[in-house]
This record gives C-alpha cells, sequence and structure tokens, in this order.
C-alpha cells in the first residue's frame, strides 16, 4: 500500500503570549519561533514517524524552501510537490501561558493547487492505496471524488471546518477524522455519542474518528462497533499539532493491524507526547517513543 497525503505545506509563526490578543488590544509577544507546519505537512510526518512510506502532493511558493528540505530529512517523497511564483501558506500562531493556541491561515500555494495538478498525482496511485486529505487546499472535492473513483483509501479530516464541506462527497470517504467542534457541525448535535449514531444514520459506510479533547477519543466503525480510549495524561505546552499527530498515528496502525483499540492508544499516546513538546514538526514523536509506552 502507497500513502499519500495530498495537503497544505504552511510556515508556522508561532508568538508566545501571556493571553491571547483582544479585540483593540495591543499585547507584546514573549517571543516569536518558526517552524514547519500545515495539516498536510504534520499529518505526513507522523504517517512517516509511525513507520510508513509516504509520498507529499501539494505546493510551496518561492520562499518554502524549509518545507521542502523538511520533507526530504524526514524522507518524504515529495516528487508532487510544485513549486509556484507566488508565496507559501503561513499560519499566525498564538500560543499561551497554559499550553493553548489560536490561529490564523494564509492559504498561498495551496489555494493554487489545480485539477491538472489532482490528475497528475492521483495517475500514481492505484486501488487499494491511502489518501489522506484536510481541507486547506483547493480542489479538495474532486480529490475526494477521482481518489474513490480509483479505489484508493479515502482518509478526510475536514479541517478547518468551513462552507466548502458541503461541496465534499462523504460517499466516497472511509475514513471521516473529526474534532467535537468538526463533528456538531456534521452532525447537527453536540453529546458525542449523539454525534456518532447522527453519522451513522447519514454515512452508514463511513469509518469515524472522534477526538474530544481531554476526554480522549472514540472510533465508530461501518459496522456500527464503538471504541473509546482516554488521554495519555501529560503537562500541556503547545497543542499545535495534537490532531495531526493523531490521526497519522492512527491511520498508520489501524491500516497496519485492523484494531481499533490499539490505534486508538496508539494515536493516545503520540499526541500526548506532542502537546508535551513546542512546535508542530519538532513535537511529532518517533514510534520508537510511543511503543516504548503502548508496549
Amino acid at each position: 500500500m502507497k500513502m499519500v497525503v495530498f495537503g497544505s505545506l504552511n510556515i508556522d509563526k508561532t508568538y508566545t503570549v501571556e493571553d491571547f490578543v483582544r479585540p483593540g488590544q495591543t499585547i507584546s509577544a514573549v517571543r516569536m519561533e518558526q517552524f514547519c507546519g500545515g495539516k498536510g505537512f504534520n499529518q505526513a510526518i507522523a504517517l512517516r514517524r509511525a513507520g510508513n512510506e509516504v509520498f507529499f502532493a501539494g505546493a510551496v511558493g518561492q520562499d518554502g524552501g524549509m518545507l521542502l528540505d523538511n520533507l526530504d530529512r524526514n524522507g518524504i517523497d515529495r516528487r508532487y510537490v510544485k513549486q509556484t511564483a507566488g508565496a507559501t501558506g503561513h499560519a499566525i500562531i498564538q500560543l499561551d501561558a497554559r499550553g493553548q493556541n489560536c490561529i490564523i491561515i494564509l492559504a498561498g500555494a495551496n489555494g493554487e493547487i489545480t485539477p491538472e495538478d489532482v490528475e497528475k498525482t492521483l495517475a500514481g496511485f492505484d486501488k487499494g492505496d491511502l489518501i489522506v486529505l484536510q481541507n486547506e487546499i483547493s480542489c479538495v472535492p474532486q480529490i475526494i471524488r477521482c481518489a474513490h473513483e480509483k479505489g484508493m483509501i479515502v482518509a478526510f479530516n475536514p479541517s478547518p471546518y468551513d462552507g466548502k464541506i458541503a461541496e465534499c462527497d462523504m460517499t466516497c470517504v472511509d475514513y471521516l477524522l473529526v474534532n467535537e467542534t468538526e463533528g456538531a457541525a456534521m452532525a447537527g448535535v453536540e453529546a458525542p455519542e449523539a454525534m456518532l449514531e447522527a453519522l451513522h444514520a447519514r454515512y452508514p459506510h463511513l469509518n469515524v474518528v472522534l477526538t474530544l479533547g481531554g476526554d480522549g477519543s472514540m472510533y465508530q466503525s461501518c459496522d456500527g462497533q464503538r471504541y473509546a480510549c482516554g488521554v495519555h495524561p501529560v503537562q500541556a505546552v503547545d497543542t499545535t499539532a495534537a490532531g495531526d499527530t493523531f490521526t497519522g498515528y492512527f491511520l498508520s496502525e489501524m491500516l497496519r493491524h485492523g484494531e481499533a483499540n490499539r490505534a486508538l492508544r496508539m494515536a493516545s499516546v503520540a499526541a500526548g507526547i506532542a502537546v508535551s513538546r513546542k512546535g508542530a514538526e519538532p513535537s511529532i514523536p518517533q514510534y520508537s517513543e510511543v511503543q516504548a509506552i503502548v508496549g
């Protein structure tokens, strides 16, 4: 099985602050640090560090050299990454004293994926290969549809959640990975159990992963079986890449062994390790670190 992440490549500018800035307020940051990021990039790193061969498809601008170098250093095949004439996508991140964050994203080159790019990329993959998608690039509905038509396993993390999600055909998705906010928006209810019930009733073919922050995570298979897992307790330092780390490790373990309980546990531990460290990519653990805890 080949694995490809078709997603975003961002330069993350992280500003450490005491508290998030409020409307009309000007504050001083303690410091600014710059990291490679983007949900697609982070999920690809997590898949790779979980022990998989990973391809990346996406776009960077003329200032995207650090991202390309980082993909290379991590052993991720970037033959499907194009370079545009404009700017790379970037994120402005506020990180407060409690380790929480708020983020502003500019699409940049991520918004320049074309139908031709989709066709060219998917030509390199076959039935049974995995494609992982988020909502930070253009052409997502087309990618989902075309990958499904090829018989690929389609994993979709509809984040950030906005009106474009309604254009995506969920009947073409195999694994849906959502947090509480995204799940509530899609299901129309807020209680976790009710979310899963509503999503199963609406999309009975879907395997759904629901992350619940401090309350852990849940998984519901397409046959209605349900599993739950608590969090791996740590002192939170930076939650930026937690969800992406969870996504990469869950998909890796689930597709490798098919054991939902272990996949949830591996993903929970990996995400816990990630939030105990600063930054996005630097915080994502190696498989050996996670396995040492899970056993």
